[in-house]
Formats: C-alpha cells, sequence, structure tokens
C-alpha cells in the first residue's frame, strides 16, 4: 500500500468469493494501465448460501469495509479523494453501505449492475449519497439487477437489460456489467448519450449530452441517465 496512489476497492457478489472472475479482470485491468493500489475484498463465507441469507448481511459487510478503509488511512495515511469503490451486484450494495458509513468521503463509487431482488426501494441500498460522485451500470435490469435509477449518473448499455449482446442468459448480461467496467478501465471508449427519461434510456434511444461509462477518472462528474450500445465481444 502506497497512501500516495490512488486506491482501488472492488467487491464481489452473491456465491462469489475473492477469486471469482470479476477480480482477476479489473485488478489486472487498473494495474496494466496505472500504479494504484488494489484492495480486493473477500466476503464469500456471507455471500454463499441462500440469497435473502446474503442480502441481509450486506450492511454490516458495508459498514465493516468502510471501518477497515478508515483504518487504512488512519494508520497507513491516505485521502478519501483518492479512493474508489467498485462493487458487482450484492457488491455494489456493499460499497454503498462502506461509502455512507465513512460519511459519503469516497470521491467515486461505481455499481456494477447494482441487485434488483429484495433492493428495490430498501434505504440501505447504494444511493447518490454514498460517495462525492457515484454512477451505476445497468445490465440485467429487472431481473438479477436493479432497473431504476439511484445513482448520480446510471447508464444503460444496451437498454440495459438482458439480453446482452453475445449473452442469452440473465447471468451473462448481469456480469456484462463488470467486463464493460474492465474494458472502460483499460480503453475509455464507451461513450454514454443523455436520455430524456427511463423509457428512452430502456429502448436505446437516448441522443443528449456525453458522458463516458466507466473508466478511471477520479475527477469524473456527471447526472443523469445515459445510453449507448456495445459490441458483442471484448472489449465491446
Amino acid at each position: 500500500y502506497r497512501s500516495n496512489r490512488q486506491t482501488k476497492v472492488v467487491v464481489h457478489g452473491w456465491n462469489s468469493n475473492g477469486n471469482s472472475a470479476i477480480n482477476p479482470l479489473i485488478t489486472s485491468a487498473y494495474l496494466d494501465v496505472a500504479d494504484v493500489n488494489v484492495i480486493v475484498v473477500d466476503w464469500r463465507n456471507a455471500a454463499s448460501g441462500i440469497y435473502s441469507t446474503s442480502v441481509r448481511d450486506v450492511p454490516s459487510v458495508g459498514q465493516h469495509l468502510g471501518n477497515f478503509l478508515q483504518f487504512v488511512i488512519n494508520t497507513m495515511g491516505g485521502n478519501w479523494n483518492n479512493f474508489h469503490l467498485i462493487g458487482f451486484s450484492l457488491g455494489a450494495h456493499i460499497v454503498g453501505n462502506a461509502g455512507r458509513t465513512v460519511g459519503g468521503r469516497p470521491v467515486r463509487v461505481t455499481g456494477l449492475d447494482p441487485a434488483g431482488p429484495q433492493w428495490g426501494g430498501n434505504s440501505l441500498a447504494l444511493n447518490r449519497r454514498d460517495g462525492v460522485y457515484v454512477e451505476a451500470i445497468h445490465t440485467d435490469g429487472g431481473l438479477l439487477g436493479i432497473f431504476d435509477p439511484i445513482a448520480d449518473a446510471d447508464f444503460y448499455p444496451n437498454g440495459g437489460r438482458n439480453a446482452q449482446p453475445g449473452c442469452s442468459i440473465s447471468t451473462c448480461s448481469h456480469s456484462r456489467a463488470y467486463e464493460f467496467f474492465a474494458a472502460s478501465v483499460r480503453y475509455n471508449h464507451f461513450n454514454g448519450r443523455r436520455c430524456a427519461n427511463l423509457n428512452e434510456a430502456r429502448n436505446n434511444r437516448c441522443t443528449g449530452a456525453n458522458l463516458r461509462m466507466g473508466n478511471r477518472d477520479l475527477n469524473k462528474r456527471g447526472s443523469g441517465l445515459y445510453g449507448l450500445t456495445t459490441g458483442r465481444t471484448w472489449p465491446f
């Protein structure tokens, strides 16, 4: 850990662990293009088994993560303006709770297809107060992911729902969120266009102002709904 470097924190979803595909994909994407700290959270014990049990554990895992990151800064040095928290599915709500635990100070929080079941209208879900800039990338909205906008900027690639290009099943579309994000860290090539409303996003008919989806820019800011079209295979 180098306190003067940016720090990326990556949190997996349900029925996964620190070795699941999301972690080497995002870690290598960052380390191949930047000299940063990467912290991978492994919460496999609480993430495995019955989904509703894992949902109940999300707030406490998030609080532990927030407290741990505060401990790191207090003991090793560092600055919240260098911290980017990234979570997939249930992990998106974990990084939300972590950000809330430290007063919304992380400069950037990214939810990758935040988990949908049991999170609609849930006050413990990821929201725009959990960081200075909070974004969500929706790829399986209405099934495994939440479809409603919950962040400062909500991206709806290919309409934000199943089936994503190159996918035939919901789990594939769900996982596209972290695949898109890893690709965006490397190439920053996804150009979102602002949508007038959720229906425009759903139908991928957005033609407004530009905002890049994903990427590694800590100073990125934006608000609203954004649509875009991606390819079927890496790097999309």
